[in-house]
């Protein structure tokens, strides 16, 4: 349970900076920007810089750092995974030997760059949802799509599917955390066991909580239909998205920071 409460992922906490007031459109580029610098980067020169670049943004948006690493704790068993197999799994010369298993130097810098690439990229991301609420998302990635809509892309349904999907994660957490304190004020045991005892005990957590996410997505299209909605056609804003110079300026340095990065390291 301790897992669920650290995850953050899909929340939002709202703060006064320039990362909360920058334009979602501008956010999601940015964070677009950044991902794909991740993979053109080779050296640990590169992802030292982008990293430091991540960790400003989150000092300049006024969120706590702490809120913003909780959401690499549940992830860590897949980065230090991803390390262990690098290392064994490469081949190259040799730095240690226990018994069959082989540590290469090749595999060591190798599992290390991609562990700093899932790092940053989480970071990354997590700034992105916590920085920014579920309808400024929605809108920002409407926008963005909606130049596609000529090939017959649904800008806003899609939009909305993904919005409504982050939005939920914490509810679903919050939901699950409620089930497993429930079964074990009767007695359930879901620490103690091998693997396949642990999995066959979550079946008394997975059958209510897949209830409640059909009972709560019934909710929703009533309550969407109470609202009249019709999806994207005629849809009017309250708020219209501009862009801002901040935004601009913002964009560019962005731009700016990842392209030398890519290209330099």
């Amino acid at each position: 349970m301790k897992i669920l409460r650290n995850i953050s992922f899909g929340q939002y906490i709202p703060r006064d900076s320039l990362i909360h007031n920058l334009d979602p459109r501008i956010k999601i580029l940015s964070c677009l920007a950044i991902i794909v610098s991740l993979f053109l980067i080779t050296k640990f020169s590169g992802y030292l810089i982008l990293g430091n670049f991540v960790l400003i943004s989150i000092i300049i948006s006024k969120v706590h750092p702490k809120f913003v690493f909780r959401g690499l704790r549940p992830i860590l068993f897949i980065i230090l995974f991803t390390l262990i197999i690098h290392l064994f799994m490469t081949e190259g010369k040799v730095i240690y030997q226990l018994g069959f298993l082989k540590i290469t130097q090749e595999g060591l810098i190798k599992g290390l760059l991609i562990s700093f690439r899932l790092f940053i990229l989480i970071l990354a991301t997590s700034l992105l949802t916590l920085a920014t609420s579920p309808i400024s998302l929605t809108d920002g990635i409407e926008r963005l799509l909606a130049i596609f809509k000529f090939i017959g892309v649904p800008a806003h349904e899609i939009a909305m599917m993904m919005t409504i999907a982050l939005r939920f994660i914490p509810t679903l957490l919050e939901e699950t955390e409620k089930i497993m304190k429930a079964q074990i004020s009767r007695g359930a045991d879901f620490e103690s066991g091998n693997i396949f005892n642990r999995a066959k005990n979550l079946i008394p957590i997975l059958i209510p909580l897949f209830v409640n996410a059909f009972r709560r997505a019934d909710e929703l299209a009533i309550a969407m239909e109470a609202k009249c909605y019709r999806g994207g056609e005629g849809r009017t804003h309250y708020r219209e998205l501009k862009i801002k110079k901040a935004d601009i300026l913002t964009f560019t340095f962005t731009v700016i920071v990842t392209v030398m990065v890519s290209i330099m390291f």
